[in-house]
């Protein structure tokens, strides 16, 4: 049975790990799975901007899959970028294998707030949600609270929900059917 492969990246998922992998079966119907895998996250690191180039996290983790996973997710506390951003919550190969989550901006405490486990959890799975859409073949939804909403500040985390909207469900159904040869005409 296949399943996607979460790898916490110099991270302890103690805390995420299962409302993650919940969340993932919720929205796509795939069981999640927790791997180790090696990252060398100092050949991303950008000594310049004083972040890690995501990009360069995703080449890594996406170097071997596992045989039975059809996507993998790394997990970071690190804060990304890619050279056209600022910042970025999180980036993914769009119809890809691959996508790489931060924890670095979704966390109160990086905006001088107090400390929320549960919203920091909430946000960590929407934007793990919104970025392997993307590798389903999603792209960003204009949908009034639609997970694939595109998030600019983590306020626009907030305002979403964690789930797809219909017309985004219809086409991951249509890309998961394509996908397995399962598709109609």
């Amino acid at each position: 049975m296949s399943s996607i492969c979460i790898v916490p990246i110099e991270t302890s998922p103690r805390v995420w790990l299962e409302p993650l992998k919940a969340g993932i079966l919720k929205a796509f119907g795939i069981h999640a799975v927790c791997a180790t895998k090696e990252i060398n996250l100092a050949r991303s690191f950008d000594l310049a901007r004083r972040q890690y180039n995501s990009s360069q996290i995703l080449l890594q983790l996406i170097a071997s899959l596992p045989a039975d996973a059809p996507r993998i997710l790394g997990v970071t506390a690190v804060d990304l970028f890619i050279p056209i951003l600022t910042f970025v919550f999180g980036e993914a190969q769009l119809d890809g294998i691959g996508a790489v989550v931060s924890l670095h901006r979704l966390d109160n405490k990086f905006y001088g707030l107090p400390e929320d486990q549960g919203l920091l959890v909430q946000r960590l799975v929407k934007e793990s949600v919104h970025e392997l859409g993307h590798t389903f073949g999603l792209v960003h939804c204009s949908h009034p609270g639609c997970v694939l909403n595109a998030s600019t500040y983590v306020e626009d985390i907030d305002q979403k929900s964690g789930e797809l909207c219909l017309p985004c469900q219809q086409q991951l159904k249509l890309t998961q059917g394509l996908q397995s040869g399962k598709a109609t005409r």
